[in-house]
């Protein structure tokens, strides 16, 4: 397929802590840093959302409202994207951090069109904050943003090398997909994504590269379509 013309990378916040589980691992963020630097020069549109595991997951107690847990993990989302966007910043990259909501000065309200012209000039724009509403996950806002900002593809960075037919944690005879349809992962239930999100993203066409973020130039090579991971495709 080539190279793509505009991305959305997604990350997890757990992918950001490295190997200190909670809070930021500065080399990790760097590396990312350092690649996306590589496909700005290189022309390439990017936009990225981060997860909030690396801070919150979940409820703390069972007695906790669902609304107030999942507003607690927008907010560490866009912890997660203020400290990226800052490290990006280090580097050399202009960033923008939008949020469905306001946050006081420290972000801006989620605009398409200015979020396309600020793409469109080489800007990195960080996606935090979720969709602003409960019981809808980071995965369901990347599909969102990237639906939103006519993204070429998402790429899925995470902590296993693709889509497997089972849980090869579990399973040692696990089998690894190069391709595989999103409607195939849906049916099967590999929950590549959640199914809100998965779903959005069938329907609209928009298709997925799926590959561990800590090989060697990883951001790069799925952006190139040059991955050792799972292309997903409708």
């Amino acid at each position: 397929m080539g190279k793509y013309k505009k991305i959305l990378l997604k990350l997890s916040g757990e992918a950001l802590a490295g190997d200190n589980v909670k809070g930021f691992s500065e080399s990790t963020v760097l590396e990312v840093a350092r690649q996306v630097k590589v496909l700005i020069e290189e022309g390439i549109q990017v936009g990225i959302v981060i997860g909030g595991g690396n801070f919150w997951r979940g409820r703390s107690s069972a007695s906790m409202d669902r609304t107030k847990a999942d507003e607690i993990g927008m907010l560490a989302t866009v912890m997660n994207c203020l400290y990226t966007a800052e490290i990006f910043r280090t580097v050399g990259i202009i960033t923008k951090v939008m949020t469905p909501f306001n946050v006081g000065m420290m972000t801006t309200v989620f605009s398409k069109d200015e979020c396309m012209l600020r793409q469109e000039t080489g800007e990195v724009v960080f996606f935090a904050g979720g969709t602003g509403h409960p019981y809808f996950s980071t995965d369901t806002a990347a599909a969102l943003r990237a639906i939103e900002t006519e993204c070429d593809i998402i790429l899925l960075a995470k902590n296993i090398d693709g889509v497997y037919d089972s849980d090869p944690n579990i399973n040692k005879d696990a089998v690894k997909f190069d391709k595989i349809s999103l409607k195939k992962v849906i049916d099967k239930d590999l929950k590549v994504m959640d199914l809100t999100a998965a779903i959005m993203c069938l329907e609209q066409k928009v298709c997925m590269s799926v590959f561990y973020l800590n090989d060697k130039n990883s951001i790069i090579n799925a952006a190139e379509d040059k991955t050792n991971g799972t292309l997903v495709y409708v």
